[in-house]
This record gives C-alpha cells, sequence and structure tokens, in this order.
C-alpha cells in the first residue's frame, strides 16, 4: 500500500566551530497520505532521516475538520517513533492580517498542537516574506507570532517562523524585529528562526555569498547578526527547507507529468551541493537542524524534483551522499 500511494501522488568566529549533533530531516506528506505512516517512519530511518516537517494547511478554519483529522492522527502515529515538526500555513489570499483571523488561526494550530501531542515543533506560517504566502506587513506577522506564541508554547516544543531566502528577508526581520520592540512585548515571539535557505540559482554552491535582500546559507553570519540586532539574543536558527532540483532521466520520465519550467542540475552534482549544504550547515553553530525538501521527487515536473528518491522509490546519488553528511555533520569543522 505505501509502494502504491507512493506512485501517485555564542558570537561568529573567522573559523567555523561544530556543535551538537544536527537534526537533518526532510519535508514530505507521505505519510499524510498512508494508512501505514510507521512504514514511511520506518523507511525514513533506513537513510539515517532524524525528522520530518509536515504541512497541516489552512484555509480560515476554526479547526481541523475531514480528512485532516486522519492526517494528524497518522501525524501522532509518526511522532511517537520520529521527530515531527508541523508547519502550519496556507496561501497569500489566506493571510491572517486581522485581530480576528489571528485569533482563528492560533486557535487552529492550538488544535493542530493538541491533536499531535508528541511533535517536537511547529512553525508559524511559511515564507512570511514571500508575496506568494503572506498578504500583510511585518508588523501583522509579528502581531501573529506573538498571539500564536502565547497560545502554542509549552515545555518540549519548539515554536517557529518562516522566512524564504529570496524577497528581502533581512529587511523583513527588521521590521518584525523593529514591530516587536515597539509593542514593549518581554515574552519571545518564536523559541528559533525558521529560515529557508535555498540558493540563488539551482546550481549554486551553499557557501555563496550574497548581498543584502537575499540570504542563502553562505549569508550565515549575516542572518545571526541581524537576529542578534532585530530580537536582542543568541539566535537558534532552523534551516526548514532547502534542496536541488535533479533533471530526470529518460528512462524514469513515464513517472512524471507535464514539463519542467525552471533550470535543474544532475543527479550527481544534486548529490555533491546536499552534501555540502549539510556540511557547512552542521559548522554554523547557531544551526539547530536542515530539512531538505522532499523525500520522493513530486509528480508533476513543473513541482519539485529535490527529492532523494525518484518516483517509483528508486534511490538517488543523493542518499548515499546524504547519510555520509549526515553521519558527519559536525564533526569536520576546523
Amino acid at each position: 500500500m505505501l509502494l502504491a500511494a507512493l506512485g501517485l501522488g555564542a558570537w561568529l568566529v573567522l573559523r567555523p566551530t561544530p556543535h551538537a549533533r544536527l537534526l537533518v530531516g526532510v519535508d514530505d506528506d507521505t505519510l499524510k497520505w498512508t494508512a501505514d505512516p510507521l512504514a514511511v517512519v520506518r523507511w525514513q530511518r533506513s537513510i539515517d532521516v532524524d525528522a520530518v516537517r509536515v504541512w497541516v494547511p489552512w484555509a480560515g478554519e476554526a479547526r481541523p475538520q475531514g480528512a485532516r483529522v486522519t492526517e494528524l492522527a497518522r501525524a501522532e502515529a509518526a511522532a511517537r517513533q520520529t521527530r515531527v515538526v508541523l508547519a502550519v500555513f496556507g496561501f497569500a489570499r489566506s493571510t491572517p492580517a486581522t485581530a480576528r483571523a489571528r485569533a482563528r488561526f492560533c486557535g487552529y494550530a492550538r488544535a493542530v498542537r493538541n491533536a499531535v501531542p508528541d511533535a517536537r515543533a511547529i512553525v508559524v506560517w511559511n515564507e512570511a516574506n514571500s508575496p506568494a504566502y503572506w498578504r500583510g506587513t511585518p508588523a501583522q506577522y509579528e502581531a501573529l507570532l506573538a498571539r500564536c506564541y502565547d497560545e502554542l508554547h509549552r515545555k518540549g516544543l519548539t515554536v517557529l517562523d518562516s522566512t524564504a531566502s529570496a524577497h528581502a528577508p533581512d529587511a523583513f526581520l527588521e521590521a518584525v524585529g523593529a514591530a516587536y520592540r515597539a509593542s514593549g512585548r518581554t515574552r519571545p515571539l518564536v523559541d528559533g528562526f525558521g529560515h529557508n535557505p535555498y540558493p540563488a540559482s539551482p546550481g549554486e554552491w551553499p557557501d555563496a555569498v550574497h548581498r543584502a535582500g537575499f540570504v542563502g546559507e553562505g549569508d550565515y553570519p549575516r542572518l545571526v547578526a541581524l537576529l542578534r540586532r532585530a530580537f536582542g539574543r543568541t539566535p537558534q536558527i532552523w534551516y526548514l527547507e532547502d534542496g536541488y532540483q535533479s533533471a530526470v532521466p529518460a528512462t524514469l520520465e513515464r513517472r512524471y507529468s507535464g514539463l519542467e519550467d525552471v533550470p535543474t542540475v544532475t543527479a550527481a552534482e544534486q548529490s555533491q551541493l546536499l552534501a555540502e549544504a549539510i556540511d557547512l550547515a552542521g559548522c554554523q553553530r547557531d544551526v539547530r537542524a536542515f530539512f531538505n525538501f522532499e523525500l520522493v521527487d513530486e509528480t508533476r515536473l513543473a513541482g519539485w524534483q529535490s527529492g532523494l528518491f525518484w518516483r517509483g522509490v528508486r534511490r538517488k546519488p543523493a542518499v548515499a551522499a546524504f547519510e555520509h553528511a549526515v553521519r558527519r555533520a559536525g564533526r569536520h569543522c576546523t
């Protein structure tokens, strides 16, 4: 049944220093879509995946209903065996920009948290600096974080925000920090800062440094500095999404649909880039987690083919590189 489902569908220093073992996971919803989520957990563990981030969609509902209840029950079954991160968000049209909408969204997120009590972390919205997901202001996102933190925070659960590497995350976070200071709030907004350090171009190496307006993995010193400046404390950074799309070989094209709409790298290049990204994260002292988007390629070529497996559950070269990088993360820093 599982195979059938898959077929469908501390200040900065000049030299990096290691920290406690990096949490390495994937962003993947497969376990929501199968009646046996523990089979997915076993599969993930077989390649050294420590955690999985699961999307919980929101479109204005007061509480999870229908199929969402079943999906959350499966997420809880998985959470008893592995580290589950819940990402609760919708798209720009659903932006909770008003006080009433914020109350409704945070109440929904609290119900999600209660349905998956063994989850390790929860993300409040996704890429709030991206117009695809957020139609409000930085101050409105600050208000959402404050409201949700007060409803979600509890021992053992890490509450996270989320920003994208593009769309000026530095300016956005500065503005969120300014709103936070102006509010007079003394409690935190989050327990950790979630960021998606995708590269500026498909084959760009993870350690590439960019100018203001883009914050990739190589811009870690600038990200840490701005978080400390904006929020006045040592940050805990989670790389919640990263990935490199690999071209589909002709022998596997029948498992995919549509046409590719962005440049890709070869499977061998994906393997090298992903390993380097994990290596780099393991040497960035304030980075606590790295998640690859995703476990299995999406069927639509217009979607993402950055998985560790091709459609049909055939391994990519990236699997071996991923396993090796996970085992040595934080242990090779000089």
